[in-house]
């Protein structure tokens, strides 16, 4: 890996985090030349309390609580805890697995499943599933239609039976899949009614739900990130010190980590349990257009105009830098630990490994192009959404009354190259995509306008939630094939 690809905070000054304190901060377990930690301790024991990443020495933050609780871990070796959380881990696979009579069969499934964790972890499980898909009848496609102005984004809980949705209007809304009846709604403010309105006066621009679904995320125009109880739809928390927009939202899964990324070039870390801010990171010259993460301590994101895709090593400050697109990268999602696919406004869709600075395949003018003879242009990329550890990816397109669509395309071997599958006729902007968690089907937030501005407007269009059905043809017991 050439030096150019990789970059640390030391050869990066814009690699450092924001206030007067520039050294790197003391993570968990890091002891000072005092031997005492260097966290600033805040109570977190209030609701709706706001959590601003604007200090003097912008450092994590962390309540005693935790600490606490690290003391009463002293007593156990690292040896012991590794051998306690081994045992606990094969406990809860034979719990789900309580159904299987045959002692050796179960035996069998717990090494599958481990087999099958450390694989997804290395990013070398690709389970191949898009040779199986079909094309669902528009007849099959359902529409959920409740916001007022275009829907911006949306995330679909990890038991898959209900879908968040926001949109311009500034309001979140929690649907049943089953019955496509709203459960929650939570309305948007006017601007200047900030202080008493409880959630957005502004766009609502991204979203991310945890692994556990037990918090939402929401990040809007006016630099606030908002935090709610999933399942209640109840105010949490805000997180303030953006200084642009918030365009993109992620947990880390298996934790309750969020990052998100701004207009104003950065990414920053929080700790939603302990509502606290951890630290800022810096290095793209442009807008922050998309983020994404899964399980590594890590996050990637698209740079708009600056033209680069970037991963971002959190625990070492580092970050890799990728060169693809010839426009505005505008979305980006992560396909498994070690391959992600984005999409331009230049019409292209690439598929990339973090190994590599060059994408491994781009598919350009991925959804045809519009206008006049001879002035054609390519229809802007405006989402993306990937079924992970799999070989099924989609993108969605800028608006055109006559040929908005989604595609679903099937990654070749070793993600090298996309072969489109199928399109979906779709009437505006797709400006955001999700698949299931099950594979079983594919929702697409699509509005009047982009979801970041307002170039133009489709008036014929109208603002809904698709629910595409993924039909398969049978099964075949060889799904799931492990690239090397």
């Amino acid at each position: 890996m050439s030096s150019s690809f990789f970059i640390k905070a030391k050869e990066n000054p814009k690699f450092v985090k924001k206030g007067k304190n520039t050294a790197a901060p003391k993570r968990k377990g890091d002891g000072g030349s005092d031997g005492k930690s260097q966290l600033r301790a805040k109570k977190p024991n209030k609701y709706n309390e706001e959590i601003s990443s604007d200090s003097e020495t912008e450092g994590p933050v962390v309540s005693k609580k935790r600490q606490t609780s690290e003391e009463n871990e002293y007593d156990e070796t690292p040896q012991e805890k590794k051998l306690r959380l081994a045992k606990l881990y094969l406990e809860q696979l034979k719990e789900e697995e309580v159904k299987v009579d045959d002692d050796f069969f179960e035996t069998d499934l717990i090494a599958g499943r481990l087999q099958e964790e450390v694989l997804e972890q290395k990013g070398k499980l690709q389970r191949l599933i898009a040779k199986d898909l079909l094309a669902p009848d528009v007849s099959e496609i359902r529409v959920l239609r409740g916001h007022k102005l275009p829907i911006t984004c949306l995330v679909i809980t990890p038991d898959d039976k209900c879908i968040f949705s926001a949109a311009k209007d500034c309001s979140i809304i929690k649907w049943n899949i089953e019955s496509g009846k709203k459960v929650h709604t939570i309305p948007g403010g006017r601007k200047g009614t900030e202080e008493r309105h409880v959630g957005h006066t502004a766009h609502i621009l991204c979203m991310a739900i945890s692994s556990d679904g037990k918090y939402l995320a929401t990040g809007d125009m006016n630099k606030l990130i908002m935090i709610w109880e999933a399942e209640t739809c109840k105010h949490l928390y805000k997180f303030t010190g953006h200084k642009g927009p918030v365009s993109g939202l992620s947990f880390r899964r298996g934790t309750h980590d969020l990052y998100s990324a701004s207009h104003d070039r950065s990414v920053k870390v929080w700790n939603v349990d302990e509502n606290a801010y951890v630290e800022t990171l810096f290095g793209h010259q442009d807008a922050i257009t998309g983020l994404d993460s899964l399980s590594r301590e890590c996050c990637v994101t698209a740079g708009g105009r600056d033209g680069t895709v970037r991963v971002w090593k959190i625990p070492e400050e580092s970050q890799l830098v990728f060169h693809g697109h010839e426009g505005s990268i505008d979305c980006i999602q992560l396909i498994n630990e070690e391959h992600m696919i984005t999409g331009a406004d230049d019409g292209s869709v690439s598929l990339w490994s973090v190994n590599k600075k060059k994408p491994l395949g781009t598919v350009k003018q991925a959804h045809g192009r519009h206008g006049d003879a001879g002035l054609e242009q390519p229809h802007w990329v405006a989402s993306v959404a990937a079924l992970q550890n799999s070989d099924t990816v989609a993108s969605g397109a800028s608006g055109c009354s006559h040929n908005s669509q989604v595609n679903v395309w099937k990654c070749g071997q070793n993600y090298r190259g996309l072969e489109l599958l199928f399109s979906v006729p779709v009437s505006g902007f797709v400006n955001s995509l999700k698949f299931s968690s099950s594979g079983q089907f594919l929702v697409a937030g699509v509005g009047q306008e982009h979801r970041l501005g307002r170039w133009w407007r489709l008036k014929e269009a109208k603002n809904g939630i698709y629910i595409i059905p993924l039909k398969r043809k049978p099964s075949n017991p060889e799904e799931t094939k492990i690239n090397a």
